[in-house]
């Protein structure tokens, strides 16, 4: 039964770099930044006012029925968007298919915090008649899962992991599980975020989270590099259709790449920062890579979390060098797409394994930017500033979540 093979058949995401993959993927290949200065709100209060905010987004146009849309959280929109994305693009006719054997986990770090402040600011000003009926259901993490599901008659497995900004990693990584333990077909899988808002900038700047480089955002996201001043918030979605392999090709999918290894641990450490040993991370690579059965020298590119933060990027350095060995130093390259995207938080993983996916597909391995000056205690191929033609048949991608989650998803070439 483990022998199953899980195959990616659809992709689709928000982003701060575009509103589907073609345009996100030629700004990551671009070494485009999608950080600039915050619009959906005024910044002025706050000391980080930048972001990568998605831009011209019309909620409308995915919902079977547009009134829907605006019964759903901006979080929820992203996922609803991103999932009927992924499934057009799998070409998938759910009429055909067992509805129960395919399920939906798509997670979110954070929720409905739209929903929450703006109720909230209704009961504090209206008083409590005045909140809207819809709040809990807008607000929760689980309810984008649910609402994909209805839009698609999905009846299979329903999840939503919450677990910070490994969200998307663990909500794939689970799927994965549930299809090689035989109890479904098929999955949408995760995660979505829209945080870019006046709690989500004062409980991350207040923390020292936040870079405040405001007067010069496109440089603001810098992994990696030794004058990095923390990481810049970005919102979107990320999502893929996974499949049996059997189940794909009984219907002629196209087929991007397998999902062959996942890894999970624990820190065990801190509220909000990593273990400095890397120990927790580099456990889940090592268990991501045990379960595709790879050996450190077969991967050839590693999409890092690196969120551009002092203590956690050196802490991930730690935790890839102690899981690859010497094959840090002959042939693997670690990049961080949110140098161009932010971070996007739980949808962070989502986004980053389809950049893991289709640098397999297309032979290119995004960038790092606004590396001007490499920490040396961050001391790896980090491709710098320039994406990289290269033959990719194995990634890896890494995603922490405060509280200290840990998990890897690893991909290979489909052969």
């Amino acid at each position: 039964m483990n022998e199953r093979r899980v195959v990616i058949t659809g992709i689709g995401c928000i982003s701060p770099l575009g509103n589907d993959l073609t345009t996100t993927w030629e700004g990551l290949k671009a070494g485009r930044s999608g950080i600039s200065r915050i619009t959906e709100l005024d910044p002025e209060p706050f000391d980080c006012k930048i972001a990568g905010e998605v831009k011209n987004f019309n909620a409308d146009a995915y919902f079977r029925v547009p009134k829907d849309a605006r019964r759903s959280d901006r979080y929820v929109q992203f996922a609803v968007a991103a999932s009927k994305m992924a499934m057009n693009d799998c070409g998938l006719d759910v009429s055909t298919i067992n509805p129960r054997r395919f399920g939906v986990m798509v997670g979110s770090g954070i929720g409905g915090l739209a929903t929450l402040e703006r109720e909230h600011s209704t009961f504090m000003t209206k008083g409590p008649k005045r909140v809207s009926p819809f709040t809990i259901p807008m607000m929760i993490s689980n309810i984008a899962s649910g609402i994909i599901s209805m839009e698609f008659g999905l009846k299979g497995p329903n999840m939503a992991i919450v677990t910070a900004c490994a969200t998307s990693n663990h909500n794939i990584g689970e799927a994965w599980r549930i299809i090689k333990f035989g109890d479904a077909d098929g999955f949408i899988c995760g995660g979505a975020e829209a945080s870019i808002l006046p709690m989500g900038l004062c409980g991350f700047s207040n923390m020292k989270a936040l870079s405040t480089r405001n007067d010069d955002p496109e440089r603001a996201s810098r992994p990696f590099d030794k004058n990095r001043d923390g990481f810049v918030m970005g919102e979107g979605s990320g999502v893929i259709v996974i499949e049996e392999l059997e189940h794909a090709k009984k219907r002629g999918a196209k087929i991007y790449a397998e999902l062959i290894g996942y890894g999970v641990s624990a820190d065990a450490y801190h509220l909000s920062a990593p273990s400095p040993d890397g120990s927790g991370p580099a456990y889940a690579i090592e268990m991501a890579l045990k379960h595709g059965k790879k050996n450190p020298q077969d991967v050839q590119y590693l999409n890092a979390h690196a969120t551009s933060t002092g203590l956690g990027d050196i802490a991930e350095a730690k935790a890839i060098q102690l899981a690859f060995g010497d094959h840090v130093k002959n042939g693997l390259m670690v990049s961080s797409t949110k140098s161009m995207t932010g971070h996007m938080l739980g949808a962070a993983g989502g986004m980053e394994l389809i950049a893991c996916v289709m640098a397999i597909q297309d032979g290119i391995v995004p960038p790092t930017i606004n590396v001007e000056e490499q920490d040396p205690e961050c001391d790896l191929d980090c491709v710098p500033n320039v994406a990289r033609e290269a033959d990719v048949n194995v990634a890896l991608s890494n995603s922490f979540g405060f509280g200290g989650h840990n998990a890897s998803v690893l991909v290979s070439k489909y052969a």
